[in-house]
């Protein structure tokens, strides 16, 4: 008997009790290293995604690739898996519902979805496609509607309160399990977004957001690396490409690396 459904449910009651860490992933690799130190699920960042990949993100990336890579990371770890399909690959809702149905089908347990700078009824129509679509294959998939009012402005500042409120209610309305609010940051602003929508509230770990323990203390019952745990190791690695290709020497740049047997046991069995 499949452990998804169990996984389905387990995935929406951890965000009702404390704050749930989500350490993006966006491969298999990074995947089973994020659970391997204690992650109680696993988010993809649909950047590293792309760009793991070889595409720019923002609905570049072919669902064929998202797919695959969904696929490899259940198959290598055992916590809940969430992925993030940006704004579902397709402006048609039925052939975004579709393309979530896929990646249920192989494992995932939740997803983001995003508006952008479309309208909030374009993502709602999505919301109650993927929720019929999910129900069907008989999950209860966690939708985490990302809604981007701040992260594009897409209000002055002083409605962009109203505005996240505004929009948490259309898409809790169409069936979504929690909103996530990229670029909030303010103590303040976070409070009274917690405080008038009524659904768990997702931020993103940005430079001036308050540390988790204050975020907790706010009722804030998410966040999310983002594509930030990407960015620092690809500017990593290229350091040490550039060091290695100057040089034509790693071993002094690594000394922080895990090593190949430790590595190695990591996929061990999988």
């Amino acid at each position: 008997m499949s452990l998804q459904p169990a996984a389905a449910e387990t995935f929406h009651r951890l965000h009702h009790s404390g704050l749930l860490r989500l350490a993006n992933a966006w491969d298999a690799g990074s995947a089973r290293l994020i659970e391997s130190l204690g992650a109680k699920a696993i988010a993809t960042t649909s950047a590293g995604v792309a760009w793991a990949n070889g595409y720019p993100d923002g609905d570049q990336l072919p669902v064929a690739r998202l797919r695959a890579t969904v696929d490899a990371i259940a198959r290598v770890v055992r916590v809940p898996l969430s992925v993030d399909v940006e704004g579902g690959y397709s402006d048609d809702p039925a052939a975004v519902a579709d393309n979530v149905a896929s990646l249920l089908e192989l494992g995932a347990v939740g997803i983001n979805i995003e508006d952008g700078a479309a309208s909030p009824l374009e993502l709602c129509a999505k919301i109650e496609h993927v929720k019929r679509a999910a129900a069907r294959v008989g999950i209860n998939v966690f939708v985490n509607a990302r809604t981007d009012v701040y992260l594009r402005g897409l209000a002055a500042p002083d409605q962009r309160v109203a505005e996240t409120v505004a929009r948490a209610a259309f898409y809790r309305d169409a069936g979504a399990d929690g909103v996530f609010v990229p670029g909030l940051r303010a103590s303040a602003e976070i409070a009274a977004v917690v405080e008038s929508v009524a659904l768990p509230v997702n931020v993103l770990a940005l430079s001036g957001v308050p540390d988790a323990d204050a975020l907790a203390a706010l009722g804030v019952r998410r966040l999310s690396a983002g594509s930030d745990l990407a960015e620092h190791l690809f500017g990593h690695l290229s350091r040490l490409v550039d060091g290695f290709l100057r040089e034509g020497v790693v071993a002094p740049q690594t000394e922080a690396a895990t090593g190949y047997s430790g590595l190695n046991a990591l996929f061990a069995g999988n």
